[in-house]
């Protein structure tokens, strides 16, 4: 007999993020890959990693590439991440005044009284306050990503790594390299900055309460993590799924949903016959890049400005 599970999707521009909960919010499996751009194929590797045994009863997804992927896979809904990060906070950290939440390519803050997100802030428009730049710094040191945040602990120095911008950051990294500086103050005083860029940017003018919690990929950084305690003056939540939550969240959302049939497609990506194409639009003068997508009989359109192809 098969267990039935409902399941949340995070599709981010670093990563492809899922998770199975039970009918009563008991979260059974998560699954999180890296996406290195293909995130129909690392969705496709997550789904043939759920065991036969589990019956989907229900599907939600969230993340930069909602929309198309939902429309690719038959998803019963689609939410921003905002509202699934709430939803999943609201459920295990009821308690949480403030979540900061740090992804591959963006940056979020959500602010909870009495258990009620009452205020939020989204950063979509720089990299320094990022992943993907501490990814990409990571690379350029030749240092894996995992320990990065280990060396910055070894430093006991303020050294300051100035820049709103990667590129200027970068400049000022290299510049401090060549003057003579230890890499682990270095990556000390990176650290410091991004946490720096979040606070004077995305949690600019918001009321900031402890407890903190702290979410997405960078969370598993200690250099980050002890930024954030040196600069807030308070200690940082770690949930143990700090990198799924918004995958966990959209599953809850369905099981409020309380849906009959689901809309999902199945775990088998080669049954789906999809094909896309891409044409412009010449209705106004925005001229919007269309991506028509194909799944058996039914037809989807995305990436119009005005909606008319939605």
């Amino acid at each position: 007999m098969k267990k039935e599970a409902i399941m949340g999707i995070d599709v981010g521009s670093v990563s492809v993020k899922a998770a199975l909960l039970d009918a009563k919010g008991k979260i059974l499996r998560t699954f999180y890959e890296r996406n290195r751009g293909m995130l129909l194929e690392k969705l496709m590797e997550i789904f043939q990693k759920i065991p036969k045994t589990f019956e989907i009863k229900g599907v939600g997804i969230t993340g930069s590439a909602r929309n198309f992927v939902g429309k690719v896979i038959g998803a019963d809904l689609i939410k921003n991440e905002i509202t699934a990060h709430a939803s999943a906070l609201m459920k295990f950290y009821p308690s949480a005044k403030t979540i900061i939440e740090i992804g591959g390519q963006d940056s979020k803050i959500i602010i909870f009284r009495k258990g009620v997100p009452v205020d939020f802030a989204m950063n979509t428009v720089c990299a320094a306050g990022t992943g993907s730049f501490l990814d990409q710094q990571a690379s350029r040191l030749c240092i894996p990503i995992e320990d990065f945040g280990k060396i910055a602990l070894k430093s006991k120095k303020n050294l300051s790594v100035g820049g709103r911008c990667t590129v200027f950051a970068e400049s000022d990294m290299i510049q401090k390299q060549q003057a003579g500086h230890e890499i682990k103050d270095v990556i000390r005083g990176l650290c410091n900055n991004l946490v720096k860029n979040y606070l004077n940017n995305v949690a600019k003018g918001k009321d900031l309460e402890k407890p903190f919690v702290l979410l997405g990929g960078v969370a598993a950084n200690k250099g980050i993590v002890s930024a954030f305690e040196r600069q807030l003056n308070a200690k940082m939540i770690i949930p143990k799924n700090y990198n799924v939550m918004g995958a966990i969240g959209m599953a809850i959302l369905v099981l409020k949903e309380k849906i009959k049939k689901t809309k999902f497609r199945g775990l088998n990506f080669s049954s789906y016959q999809m094909k896309r194409q891409n044409f412009q639009c010449k209705s106004c003068n925005n001229e919007c890049e269309i991506i028509r997508i194909t799944v058996g009989n039914e037809v989807s359109h995305l990436g119009s400005k005005c909606g008319k192809w939605e």
